[in-house]
C-alpha cells in the first residue's frame, strides 16, 4: 500500500527539501514545485527520489494530497501565486516545515543550534560525529554537508536541529526554531540580521532570549563566549549554562592552534586538555564552530574524546562554506555563503590566513535582503577588508518592492570610500570578462553569495582550471 501523499510548494529550499526527506522516511509520498531550483537542493531531492515541478500550478497539487506544505519566499502568497491560492481553497491540511518537525520531534531529546551564523556547521559537526560514532541520532540541518544527509530520523532519543530565526511562514511570524521544544541549546551569535524582519538589534534578540528562557531545568545552554550578545544571555535560562570560545576565558576553547593542510589544536575543558583535533577546514571561525560542538557532545556524553578526534579528522565540511571548487588550478577558488557581513568576513580572514602571500578577488552578489537594504549598507564599509579587488555583480531583485533597496552604484561607491578595487558587473558573460583580465597568478578568488549567481559559481572555477593548471 503506497503511503500518504504530501505536497511541498517551494520544495528547493534547503529546508523545504530536508523536512521532505523526513516525511519520506516516515513513508509518504511527496511531491513538490519550486520555480527556483537549483542545487545543492535539488541534488538531494534527486538522490531520494522526490520528483517536483519546476513551475507553479495549481495542477501540480495532488487530487488525493492529506497534507499541504508551504515554504516562506516572496512567491509563494496566496495574492501572486496560484497553486498557493488552489492550496488553501483545496480544504486540504496546510503546513509550514517548522509544524512538521514539532510534530516529528516531540517524544525526541532535542538539540538545537541557534545563532546568526554558525549554526549550520556546529549543527551538521554534532551530527556527523554522533552518526561516525555509530549514534543513530536523528537530525535536520538546513544546508548541504558533504558525505551526509541533511535529514534522517534516526532511532536514538536524541534529535539534533538548525533553529532558524527566521519568520515560520507568512501565516506564522514566530522564529522556525520556537517550534523545536529544544531541550539542550547551543548559540553561536546574535548579531543583527534579517533587517526586513528585525529593525534593531533589540528586536533580533528577543526570539533567542525566548528560546534560552524557554529551556527546561535539566537542559543545558551552551554560549559562544566570544559574541557578547550570546554570551549575555545566560541569565534567561533555567538550564544549566556553559561556554565555549576561543580564549581561557571559556569553559570550552581552543589552544596551542597549529596551522597548514590541516589545523590541528588542543580541546581544552579549563586548565584540562580532553584531546588534540585535526580538522580540513580553514579558519578560527570553524576552530569555534569544533569546540561547540564538541562541547555539548561531551557534556551531554553521548560520544568519547577519541571518536569526536576520528570524526572531525573526516568531516569535509558543507557545500557552499569554503568550498573548493577548483580541483587543478594554481589560482585557488572557494566558495563562502555571504548571507551576512559577519560571514563574509570570516571567509576572507580564513583564506588570508591559508594564502598568507596570496591577492584575493571576491566576486560578490548581494542577494539576501539585509545585503541589500540600504539601513545595512555600512556593511560595504568594512566587510571587504582584505580584499584586493571585489566584482559586484548586480543585486537580486526578488522582493525589492517590499523594502528601500540599495542600488549598485551605491554599493560601489561605499566600497571605493573603503579603499576596495571594485568592478560592477551586471551580468554573467561581463563578470567572466572581467576575471579573465583582473585574475594573474598568485591571486586567489572567493565567490560569495546566497544564490546562484546566474551560474557563475561553477564558470569561474572551470576557467580557472583551464587556464592555471
Amino acid at each position: 500500500m503506497q503511503g500518504k501523499k504530501a505536497h511541498f510548494i517551494g520544495i528547493a529550499g534547503m529546508g523545504m527539501s530536508a523536512a521532505a526527506i523526513l516525511l519520506k522516511e516516515q513513508g509518504w509520498q511527496i511531491s513538490g514545485s519550486d520555480a527556483n531550483a537549483y542545487p545543492p537542493a535539488t541534488n538531494q531531492l534527486g538522490r531520494h527520489g522526490i520528483p517536483y515541478k519546476t513551475s507553479y500550478d495549481p495542477e501540480n497539487i495532488p487530487k488525493d494530497a492529506e497534507l499541504i506544505v508551504i515554504g516562506k519566499n516572496a512567491k509563494l502568497t496566496k495574492e501572486n501565486n496560484a497553486e498557493v491560492r488552489a492550496a488553501y481553497e483545496s480544504g486540504t491540511r496546510i503546513a509550514s516545515f517548522p509544524e512538521l518537525l514539532s510534530e516529528i520531534v516531540k517524544e525526541r531529546e532535542t538539540i538545537v543550534v541557534a545563532g546568526s551564523y554558525g549554526k549550520s556547521t556546529t549543527s551538521s559537526l554534532i551530527a556527523w560525529c554522533l552518526s561516525h560514532s555509530g549514534v543513530e541520532a536523528g537530525w535536520f540541518i538546513g544546508a548541504a554537508t558533504e558525505g551526509m544527509e541533511p535529514a534522517r530520523l534516526g532511532t536514538h532519543p536524541v534529535f539534533v536541529l538548525e533553529g532558524d530565526e527566521y519568520p515560520t511562514s507568512h501565516d506564522d511570524p514566530r522564529p522556525k526554531f520556537a517550534h523545536y521544544n529544544a531541550h539542550d541549546c547551543v548559540i553561536t551569535a546574535v548579531t543583527h540580521d534579517h533587517v526586513n524582519i528585525y529593525k534593531t538589534q533589540r528586536e533580533f534578540s528577543e526570539p533567542f532570549r525566548a528560546l534560552a528562557a524557554g529551556l527546561p531545568d535539566d537542559g543545558m545552554l551552551l554560549l559562544c563566549a566570544d559574541e557578547p550578545n550570546a554570551a549575555s544571555l545566560g541569565k534567561e535560562t533555567r538550564a544549566r549554562v556553559l561556554s565555549y570560545g576561543m580564549t581561557s576565558s571559556s569553559e570550552w576553547y581552543a589552544n596551542d592552534i597549529s596551522r597548514g593542510d590541516m589545523t590541528s589544536f588542543d580541546l581544552m575543558r579549563g586548565s584540562e586538555k580532553i584531546v588534540r583535533l585535526s580538522t580540513s577546514l580553514i579558519g578560527d571561525h570553524n576552530i569555534q564552530n569544533i569546540v561547540g560542538a564538541s562541547a555539548m557532545l561531551l557534556e551531554k556524553e553521548l560520544v568519547t574524546p577519541e571518536q569526536i578526534s576520528k570524526a572531525v579528522k573526516d568531516f569535509k565540511g558543507l557545500t557552499r562554506r569554503l568550498e573548493q571548487k577548483t580541483s587543478s588550478s594554481s589560482v585557488p577558488a572557494f566558495e563562502g555563503f555571504g548571507s551576512s557581513r559577519e560571514k563574509l568576513q570570516s571567509a576572507i580572514q580564513a583564506l588570508r590566513d591559508r594564502y598568507p602571500g596570496k591577492r584575493l578577488v571576491v566576486v560578490f552578489e548581494p542577494h539576501t535582503f539585509s545585503w541589500r537594504n540600504k539601513k545595512m549598507l555600512h556593511w560595504f564599509d568594512d566587510a571587504f577588508d582584505g580584499a584586493g579587488l571585489v566584482v559586484l555583480y548586480k543585486p537580486a531583485e526578488q522582493g525589492a518592492d517590499t523594502h528601500e533597496q540599495s542600488s549598485q552604484t551605491e554599493m560601489a561607491e561605499r566600497l571605493s570610500k573603503a579603499g576596495v578595487s571594485v568592478r560592477p558587473v551586471t551580468n554573467a558573460e561581463e563578470a567572466v570578462s572581467i576575471c579573465k583580465k583582473e585574475i594573474h597568478e598568485g591571486d586567489m578568488v572567493l565567490l560569495s553569495s546566497s544564490g546562484p549567481m546566474d551560474g557563475l559559481i561553477e564558470q569561474i572555477p572551470q576557467w580557472l582550471d583551464n587556464t592555471f593548471a
